[in-house]
C-alpha cells in the first residue's frame, strides 16, 4: 500500500478549514473611560486591545487585528460625545464597507458601551445607535455593572435601535472590606452577539472569543459528528481493511476544523505531528492499515476488524474517538489558560497523556 502524504493532506485541510472559518468584524463605540479595552481583552483571545496592531480607517476609528485571530475590532477611539459630528466619516466608511459583497469585509455587529456609574444616556448615543443600526445589528453593552436599579430598562428605552442590552463586568472588583464582585455578563454578550452574526462568519467569531468555551466545544462536536457520519458511509461499502486510508483525509480535515474552531494559529506541520502522536507512530511511515489499526485502540472492546473490512459502526466509532479525544484535550488546556490558546507542545503532551493514561 502507498504511504500517505500527511504533509500534503494536512496543508490542504488546514487551508480549507481557515477559508471556511471566515473572518468576523465587530465595531465598538463609546466614550473614553467606559472600559472598552478591558471588555475587548476579557472577551477575545490574544489580549487584543493591548497587543493587537491598530491602523486608522477614519479620523476617529481604528481597526485592531492580531495575526492568527480571525477578528477585526473597529474601535471608535476618541469618538467623544462633544465631537459626534465626526460620525459623518464613520458613516461614509460603513457605507463603503456595506457596498462590498465580500462578507468578510463587512462590519457584522456593533457594541455601544455605556458605563453604569454615570446612569445616563446622551442623545448623541441614541443617535449613534440609530445610525449604526442602518448597517448592522447593535447591542448596548452596559459596562462596570454593579447595581442595575432600573438602568438596563432605561438604556433599552433610550436606545430603541439596539437589539438587546447586556450588563457586563469585565474583571473582578475587590472592595476595601474584602467583598469581591466577579465578572459577569460576558458569556451572555458572546451568545447574543453570535446569534446576530451572518451564518458564514459565526465560526470566526466563536474561534476569536474566549469568554464562552462551550461554544467552541459545541461547534467542534458538530464537526466530529458530521465527519463520523461520512466515515460511516465509507464503512458501509464495506471498505477492505487494506484500503482504510480512505478514512485518513477525513480525519485530518476533522482535526483541522476543530483546530480552526478553537482559534489556534497552528501550522500544517503541527497537524501532521498531532495525527502521528494520536496513532502512535511516525507520520512519514504510516499506511492506512497502520493508522486505523492504531486508532481502533481508542475504542474499548474493539481490537480487530472482523472479516477484513471496516464496518460502518467501526469507521464512525474510530473517527469519533479521534475527534473527541482532541476536543477533550483542548477543552482542558483552554480552561487551564482561562480561554487563551495553549502552545503546540502543550497540546501534543496533553494528547499523549490522555492516550497513554500517564
Amino acid at each position: 500500500m502507498d504511504m500517505i502524504n500527511f504533509g500534503g493532506l494536512a496543508k490542504n485541510a488546514l487551508e480549507e478549514a481557515l477559508r471556511e472559518r471566515g473572518h468576523a468584524n465587530v465595531l465598538i463605540a463609546g466614550r473614553t473611560g467606559v472600559g472598552k479595552s478591558t471588555l475587548i481583552n476579557s472577551v477575545f483571545q490574544g489580549n487584543l486591545a493591548t497587543t493587537g496592531q491598530g491602523r486608522p480607517v477614519t479620523q476617529d476609528t481604528r481597526e485592531i487585528t492580531k495575526e492568527g485571530i480571525p477578528l477585526s475590532i473597529f474601535d471608535t477611539r476618541g469618538l467623544e460625545l462633544s465631537n459626534f459630528a465626526s460620525t459623518k466619516s464613520l458613516r461614509a466608511f460603513l457605507e463603503e464597507r456595506n457596498r462590498d459583497r465580500d462578507e468578510k469585509k463587512q462590519i457584522h455587529v456593533a457594541w455601544i458601551c455605556i458605563v453604569e456609574d454615570l446612569r445616563r444616556v446622551e442623545q448623541a448615543e441614541t443617535d449613534l445607535a440609530a445610525m449604526l443600526a442602518e448597517f448592522m445589528p447593535v447591542i448596548a453593552v452596559i459596562t462596570k455593572a454593579r447595581a442595575d436599579q432600573g438602568f438596563r430598562a432605561e438604556v433599552q428605552r433610550l436606545l430603541p435601535a439596539a437589539k438587546n442590552v447586556v450588563r457586563t463586568r469585565s474583571i473582578a472588583e475587590e472592595f476595601d472590606d474584602g467583598h469581591t464582585l466577579q465578572p459577569m455578563g460576558l458569556v451572555e454578550l458572546v451568545q447574543l452577539t453570535m446569534e446576530l452574526f451572518p451564518e458564514g462568519q459565526k465560526r470566526a467569531f466563536v474561534a476569536a472569543q474566549k469568554a464562552d468555551l462551550a461554544l467552541k466545544r459545541q461547534r467542534s462536536h458538530l464537526i466530529v459528528a458530521t465527519t463520523a457520519s461520512s466515515a460511516a458511509g465509507i464503512g458501509a461499502m464495506p471498505v477492505p481493511f487494506a484500503d482504510a486510508a480512505m478514512l485518513v483525509p477525513m480525519q485530518i480535515a476533522m482535526v483541522a476544523g476543530i483546530t480552526a474552531t478553537y482559534g489556534l494559529a497552528f501550522s500544517d506541520g503541527f497537524l501532521t505531528t498531532l495525527v502521528a502522536s494520536m496513532v502512535g507512530g511516525t507520520a512519514a511511515t504510516l499506511t492506512g492499515r497502520a493508522i486505523v489499526g492504531s486508532l481502533l485502540k481508542l475504542i474499548p472492546g474493539v481490537g480487530s476488524v472482523v472479516g477484513g473490512a471496516i464496518s460502518a459502526t467501526t469507521a464512525a466509532a474510530v473517527t469519533s474517538a479521534f475527534g473527541e479525544a482532541y476536543i477533550a484535550a483542548l477543552d482542558a488546556l483552554f480552561a487551564k489558560h482561562l480561554g487563551e490558546p495553549p502552545s503546540q507542545q502543550e497540546v501534543l503532551e496533553e494528547i499523549r497523556r490522555r492516550l497513554t493514561g500517564n
